[in-house]
């Protein structure tokens, strides 16, 4: 059955006719076929006033069109209950590792002051395409959203274009195989940001459907046909190496600074312990 409005009187509604005041309107539409997404979280520290988790890749965060119940957000009120432990800031679905909730209002609001006043400080890892040449370094690349094309993507534009300030430290913690393992050191918070001054960098992360080898095409061929044998080949991960390995932070009510950490994820580990998939013939990129 196809998605369709109706009248009280069960006749249908076109497109075109006009809402009026005091009318009521039966939407109907098929049964909502959510994705599958992990049912289950770690938990790295608690109290009574903060909660850590270790988030799984493929979880998303927040409800959304095409997620409802499997989110992190639902797991929490399904574990806790309510009150229900709020979110304070967020990770990308694709993205595993750190996340902080206050287990009461006042604790999800100083939490939240704290990330606003950037009293925080984020630790990543990624393992990347190609390896890099220096043992340590800074991306110092401003960017924006593209003035045409696909909306969802982020591009490093100057200043003088539009482009607002962005910066990235960088460690490289190992080499093999025509992979780097790094840390990152967000210094600012731009959408996408790691993942955009990777690319920049010439060693995009593994796994990366918008910012990979071969542009955000492959974004689409995942939607349109799944994740099949080839794509995940061309991929070298399912999701997007990268991973929230800690997060310092003002505990809400001491004010203590708490450092969580959270290990590398068994995909993570898999990939930098035996490589890309075989069949790969993206897996080297020369460094800039």
């Amino acid at each position: 059955m196809r998605a369709a409005a109706y009248r009280e009187d069960g006749t249908r509604r076109r497109p075109s006719d006009r809402v009026r005041y005091g009318e009521t309107i039966f939407i109907i539409r098929p049964p909502f076929e959510e994705p599958d997404a992990p049912q289950d979280f770690g938990v790295l520290y608690e109290d009574e006033d903060l909660l850590a988790v270790d988030k799984p890749a493929g979880l998303p965060v927040h409800p959304s069109a095409s997620y409802h119940r499997n989110t992190l957000t639902q797991l929490l009120r399904d574990r806790y209950g309510r009150p229900t432990p709020q979110i304070a800031h967020r990770l990308d679905k694709e993205t595993s590792g750190v996340l902080v909730c206050g287990k009461t209002p006042e604790a999800e609001r100083a939490l939240k002051r704290a990330f606003e006043d950037r009293r925080v400080d984020k630790t990543y890892q990624a393992i990347v395409r190609g390896e890099l040449e220096r043992d340590e370094g800074r991306i110092d690349a401003a960017m924006a959203r593209p003035e045409q094309g696909f909306h969802l993507l982020m591009e490093v534009r100057s200043e003088e274009e539009g482009g607002l300030p962005a910066i990235t430290d960088y460690r490289v913690l190992g080499r093999r195989g025509g992979l780097s393992l790094v840390e990152l050191y967000p210094i600012s918070g731009r959408q996408h940001q790691l993942r955009v001054h990777l690319a920049h960098l010439g060693h995009p992360i593994v796994g990366d459907k918008l910012y990979g080898p071969e542009g955000h095409g492959l974004f689409f061929e995942v939607l349109e046909r799944g994740m099949t044998p080839d794509l995940l080949t061309r991929l070298g991960l399912e999701r997007q190496a990268l991973h929230a390995s800690a997060l310092t932070v003002p505990h809400p009510k001491s004010g203590k600074m708490i450092t969580i950490r959270a290990k590398l994820p068994d995909d993570m580990q898999n990939l930098w312990e035996n490589g890309l998939p075989s069949c790969s013939t993206e897996s080297e990129v020369s460094s800039p």
